[in-house]
């Protein structure tokens, strides 16, 4: 049986990365709510919780709450619920124990030093003292009963605590980010020693589970995938040719978003290389007909994500021709931050934006949905892949969002703009890749702005579009800084494409980080 820590999310910025190092040591873990009923989270049979950091007091009117019910879980085997509070999540559960918050006299922002009280459990291996990071304006002024001090800093008495006579634990501090010293080993603590996980989950153990459910899940019914030529639906598409072989249909559709080449490179990599059957749609009218005059960017997404169905659902009456019966699953090669970023613990209010793949489909879509990658991060991805030996060439390109180069025209989509827009984006990767760059990148692209300026071009006024280049760093996409290119290669990128794509005459560099930005602009 997969083991597993479930994440309560009291809205951190780093829940997501408390995940990732949660899996980095060899443990699957999985963030929800933290209003998720009981009965939902004792279904996901967890080996241990973990309380997430939060922006708010415990004090706040509309804080989110910590459900007391929570601190009593046993586990599956009858034993006691191992809980580690992060943060907030530690405050929380202080407070629900009977412990007293309150605002801090000195606020701790940033790297402190962690004075070790008790070097074992939590702390095993950690000698004296280690580097923290530290981000919170409340402390813990008086502590529950039967609770006691394991760890303190200069200005905050108590930075860690642990029950007597329950398995919680809490640290004051964030030991997910990579500014803690110790961080990976407290989480390491915490789930092998506390929690009593094996640490054997992976990627390969990942692919074997995987497609045992995927084989339970679809029976003898027949699959189609939603293919793109991106690392995710790549992926996902050999992975289920794997698992059910002749029962997966691959649908590309040309929604007239795409890259340069992507419409046949695609074809010709999927019908060639794999031997996947491939029905190509070439649906590019139909789409720019319905995204006529549309500027608002989730309008864009819905548009294109309900269009996107309904070339689907009639490729798949098509297929019922070929096939003889009708294909039951819609494959996606949704992510987990696709998800993270689409559901909030607080409502749909305060979603950062919608997906394609989570957010545009639509209620009466007639194909169930099949996501064998929801709970992945990009990198992990990857790795799969190169486990299922997919080429380089495949594996290693940069995301693509599912609406393409529609949410890289800022406002109105015109087919002459997406023409432009390829050419500059082509030329962009092109020059990446040619000077060894396009690996030292999570993803870059270009994007079409709905500004004019003037320019001067053979003695001539000239009156045209700037081009927005964009370059991030990144893990999984949940974060990301703006990558530091050479002026010298950004020089030469923006001469090429102000020479050679006829209607851009300014470029500019992007050098925004995510947050507070996103990656991409719409």
């Amino acid at each position: 049986m997969l083991q597993k820590i479930v994440i309560l999310d009291f809205g951190s910025q780093y829940t997501q990365l408390i995940a990732r190092r949660v899996r980095e040591v060899g443990v699957f873990s999985e963030i929800v709510p933290c209003t998720i009923d009981l009965p939902k989270l004792m279904a996901m049979n967890p080996s241990g919780i973990i309380l997430s950091g939060g922006p708010s007091s415990v004090y706040d009117e509309h804080a989110p709450r910590l459900d007391p019910e929570i601190l009593t879980l046993k586990r599956a085997d009858g034993t006691k619920m191992p809980v580690l509070g992060i943060c907030y999540g530690m405050m929380a559960m202080c407070l629900n124990e009977g412990g007293v918050v309150a605002r801090a006299d000195h606020r701790e922002f940033g790297r402190a030093r962690l004075i070790v009280d008790r070097t074992e459990d939590l702390f095993a291996g950690i000698q004296d003292s280690s580097t923290v990071w530290m981000s919170h304006g409340d402390r813990v002024t008086e502590l529950p009963p039967d609770y006691e001090i394991i760890g303190h800093s200069e200005n905050a008495p108590v930075a860690a605590v642990r029950s007597k006579n329950l398995s919680h634990y809490g640290v004051q501090f964030h030991p997910e980010v990579v500014h803690t010293d110790d961080g990976r080993l407290i989480l390491e603590n915490f789930t092998h020693r506390i929690c009593g996980c094996s640490g054997d989950w992976s990627a390969a153990s990942f692919i074997d589970e995987k497609i045992d459910e995927i084989r339970k899940t679809v029976g003898d019914a027949h699959v189609v995938l939603g293919l793109s030529g991106g690392v995710d639906s790549s992926v996902a598409a050999v992975l289920l040719h794997k698992a059910i072989g002749d029962q997966l249909s691959c649908v590309f559709v040309n929604n007239g978003l795409l890259r340069k080449g992507e419409w046949e490179q695609v074809q010709k990599t999927f019908r060639d290389h794999f031997h996947i059957r491939l029905k190509a749609v070439d649906a590019c009218d139909l789409f720019l007909e319905r995204l006529s005059g549309v500027v608002d960017p989730e309008e864009k997404r819905k548009i294109i994500g309900n269009t996107f169905v309904e070339v689907f659902d009639q490729a798949t009456d098509d297929l019922v021709l070929e096939l003889g019966h009708r294909p039951k699953f819609l494959a996606q090669g949704t992510l987990y931050p696709d998800v993270i970023e689409s559901v909030s613990f607080k409502g749909p209010s305060v979603t950062i934006k919608s997906h394609h793949n989570v957010g545009g489909l639509p209620k009466d879509m007639k194909l169930e949905v099949l996501e064998p990658f929801r709970e992945l991060f990009k990198d992990e991805v990857r790795e799969i892949g190169r486990l299922l030996e997919i080429p380089s060439a495949i594996l290693n390109r940069h995301p693509f969002p599912g609406p393409g180069l529609g949410i890289r025209i800022i406002g109105e989509i015109h087919k002459e703009d997406l023409d432009i827009l390829r050419e500059a984006d082509a030329i962009f990767i092109d020059e990446l890749r040619e000077q060894d760059l396009y690996h030292e990148v999570w993803q870059a692209f270009a994007v079409l702005l709905p500004v004019r300026t003037v320019g001067v071009m053979g003695d001539e006024r000239t009156y045209e579009n700037v081009c927005a280049l964009r370059a991030v760093t990144s893990v999984d996409g949940m974060t990301a800084d703006w990558a530091r290119l050479p002026h010298e290669f950004l020089a030469h990128v923006s001469a090429r494409i102000v020479n050679e794509v006829r209607g851009i005459n300014r470029i500019v560099y992007d050098i925004g980080s995510k947050p507070p930005a996103t990656i991409e602009w719409e």
